[in-house]
Formats: C-alpha cells, structure tokens, sequence
C-alpha cells in the first residue's frame, strides 16, 4: 500500500447521511473490527469496546432512540464543547450550511434543521450502529486512543466500499444508551458510528467539507 492509496481512503470518505437499507455483510463488519483493532493505544491497553447492530435489532434501536432524543434529557458521559470559536466556529457552520443547502433547509429555518438534527437519531436510515465505549478509569486517554479506533474503523469500511458516519450525538443520551444495551457503568459511552452502503442519489450526500492548509495547523520549530 502506497501514500496515495492512503490519500485516496481519507479523500473519498466522507460522513454518509443516508443509507441504503442494504445489510453489510458479517464476514466485511468483522473484517472492518479486525482492521480497527489494529490501532496504537497507550501501553496497549485496547481500551475500545463495541455493541454492533444489525437487521431487525437496528431498527428496533432506531425506533427506541428517537423517542428518547425526543422525550429525554440529555445527559452525555463526557461534557460536550462549551463552544466554538475562530476558525473551529468558522468550519463548524461551513459545515452545517452546506448541509443544509444540499438538503433545502433555507438560514433561518429553525424547523427545518432541527428536523435535520433528528436524523441522527434516526442513524439516517442505516441498516447497522455501532456504540463505542472506553474504560471510565482510562479516562481521557482512553478516549483518545478510542478516536484512532473510530478513525481506522472509518478507513477500513471505506476501502469495502461501506458508508459510515461517526455520531456524538446519540452519546448525548448516554444513560439510555447504557440501560438499552447493558453496557457496565464503569464504561464511558462515547459515540456510535452509523454504517453501511451509501444512498448516493440523497441530497445529504452531495456535498464535501474542505481541510485546513499546513501553515493553519502546523508550527515549525528548526
């Protein structure tokens, strides 16, 4: 495998909001696990554990979890961002107005992109959800070597050709995500990832974020 093979993956990924209802094969989700698990983490302590779901079960959770987001309190296990400025605020609403331009939610429309945000609770339709979690004892830096887990995650199902989405939000409701799936409370909930194939005719798909040049997030020193 060649840097530019590597470029091509982290190129072609992107956040998949919409889905077919198409399963993954189990043979490719063990595959995209087996990958994942390949990541670096402080003294290899592996802290990532993963609830898959799939078929009749990610529908009967994709139900569950919109009415929680719509009658729940939020309560997420690791606090939240308490806000964005700069250039972070700059790229956090470029993002969310390109989304809502490809999908025709209009600025100004409160309505309409808080029935946007509720796609998540939906998985945006995709036929399997993954929820992560790490050891509360690790800490942060378990939840860090957790992010290399969900980036690698991401490029594996890239290169079989699967769609995924990583999602705060639904750790929004890390309490319910808990009781649903008897996850221990030692575990610190983190986030799902949403997978499978791409509906690539859906509006939410059509867009694509642009990244920071090197003089915006690099210093040199000698």
């Amino acid at each position: 495998m060649t840097l530019s093979d590597l470029n091509r993956l982290l190129t072609g990924r992107h956040s998949c909001r919409a889905f077919r209802p198409n399963p993954v094969p189990q043979d490719q989700i063990e595959q995209i696990l087996t990958s994942a698990s390949r990541v670096p983490s402080w003294c290899n302590a592996q802290p990532w554990h993963v609830v898959v779901t799939s078929g009749v079960e990610t529908d009967r959770f994709r139900a569950a979890m919109q009415t929680e987001a719509a009658t729940g309190a939020p309560a997420p296990d690791l606090p939240f961002p308490t806000s964005y400025s700069g250039p972070y605020q700059e790229r956090r609403r470029e993002c969310g107005w390109s989304l809502y331009e490809a999908v025709g939610v209009e600025r100004g429309d409160r309505a309409g992109s808080a029935r946007q945000m509720m796609e998540n609770f939906s998985l945006f339709g995709a036929p399997h959800c993954a929820i992560l979690s790490s050891p509360a004892e690790l800490g942060p830096y378990g939840a860090m070597d957790c992010g290399g887990f969900i980036t690698a995650f991401s490029l594996a199902a890239q290169a079989l050709g699967v769609a995924t989405i990583p999602q705060a939000a639904l750790a929004t409701y890390s309490p319910f995500l808990r009781r649903y799936f008897e996850i221990p409370d030692d575990r610190i909930v983190l986030c799902a990832i949403s997978f499978g194939y791409a509906d690539k005719d859906h509006p939410a798909n059509s867009f694509r974020t642009d990244r920071a040049d090197l003089s915006q997030i690099v210093d040199w020193v000698g």
